[in-house]
């Protein structure tokens, strides 16, 4: 049977190529799509997923992490002096300009952090160490930013809020959402450079808990020691944030609506293709009826072309996504596949193939025989 549909398969091999096409046009399509909208997800978030804190403590009604509001150094004492809590660190992060060599400015993210710790800083470093920033005006950039900001080289001098700044370190892979660059720099640096009135305040409060600690009850004793702000573990702020960006501005509903059409384009493309090449084939499944062959027997057959399609078909539009993806990584949309997607695409690029062929069977079990008999 396998061979019968094999040979059924590729016996018109500009009908299977054109069937193939359908097959990888709708999964690259579908990759791209929902891979931007994961990446669009994912970038909203990332330095709070890379954070390596616990719980944040924020100023009342924030919602998402790039509209921090400024609370008393106060409370990180507070915070500290809680039970369960063994490490709490103070956190900047500011709108702010940058000055290029030629004089334009560009919007900025400044990141203020502690050096000395493990919570909040940069990753995917490729030149230089956290440790550098202990040095008074040293700043890390992404290196997907270099031009943008008009960083040419290594030690290069620029200003930051008016104020002297000097690149030491390169990252890659970290980039905002809202297009402004992130700058990493020290927090005792970052009170410059973020425009914070008072060197006694700070945007956020992060808190690295006990190992085994209870984080829904660590919230509420926050809670009852910490007034006016809300408490997020690190998943929360994640989550609330992505849902700002993604759901609350346009701009995630139109991703989404995209990556949704994306989505039923590719299957209306495989059901179409699927069918059309069934229907090409009539004649010889009618040829097989004339011999005596039960309808179940012709299920089979076109069940596994269509499996052989979606296996082939998934193989080569595999292939291409990850060509696009890799190139979209030197773009301003990244497009992300985490290999949970890319199980679920073989599992969809399946069940879409299958789906189409089922379609076409009824029309297949209603042959009459006699058809092949006739000129």
């Amino acid at each position: 049977m396998a061979s019968l549909a094999w040979r059924n398969l590729f016996h018109d091999k500009v009908r299977f190529a054109v069937t193939l096409t359908g097959v990888v046009f709708a999964i690259v399509l579908i990759v791209v799509q929902l891979g931007l909208f994961i990446g669009f997800t994912t970038t909203t978030s990332n330095v709070i997923d890379h954070s390596n804190a616990d719980l944040w403590v924020v100023s009342k009604g924030v919602q998402y992490f790039d509209a921090g509001v400024p609370v008393s150094e106060r409370k990180l004492y507070q915070v500290m002096s809680t039970p369960g809590i063994i490490k709490a660190e103070k956190y900047i992060v500011r709108f702010s300009r940058w000055k290029r060599p030629d004089g334009a400015e560009e919007n900025v993210i400044v990141i203020g952090f502690n050096p000395d710790t493990s919570m909040g800083g940069p990753w995917n470093l490729t030149v230089g160490h956290v440790k550098d920033l202990k040095a008074a005006d040293t700043v890390f950039i992404d290196e997907f930013y270099r031009e943008k900001l008009g960083v040419t080289h290594l030690g290069q001098v620029v200003e930051i809020n008016g104020y002297r700044a000097r690149i030491v370190g390169y990252t890659r892979g970290i980039r905002s959402f809202t297009t402004s660059p992130f700058i990493f720099t020290s927090f005792k640096n970052a009170l410059n450079y973020g425009r914070l009135i008072n060197e006694d305040q700070t945007i956020y409060i992060m808190a690295k808990a006990a190992a085994g600690a209870d984080l829904a009850k660590l919230k509420r004793q926050l809670s009852a020691r910490v007034t006016n702000v809300d408490i997020f573990t690190t998943a929360e702020f994640s989550r609330s944030t992505q849902f700002y960006w993604m759901l609350t501005t346009g701009a995630g509903i139109a991703v989404l609506i995209a990556a949704l059409m994306g989505l039923i384009v590719g299957v209306v493309v495989v059901a179409q293709t699927i069918y059309a090449t069934t229907m090409d084939h009539l004649r010889e499944f009618g040829t097989l009826k004339a011999m005596g062959a039960p309808n179940g027997y012709i299920y089979r057959v076109i069940i596994k072309q269509a499996i052989m399609s979606a296996i082939i078909g998934y193989a080569v539009g595999m292939a291409i996504s990850a060509v696009v993806i890799r190139i979209s990584q030197k773009g301003g949309a990244a497009i992300r596949m985490p290999w949970p997607m890319a199980v679920a695409m073989f599992g969809l690029t399946l069940a879409m193939c299958i789906g189409a062929s089922i379609v076409s069977i009824k029309k297949v079990t209603t042959i009459d025989p006699a058809m092949v008999f006739k000129g």
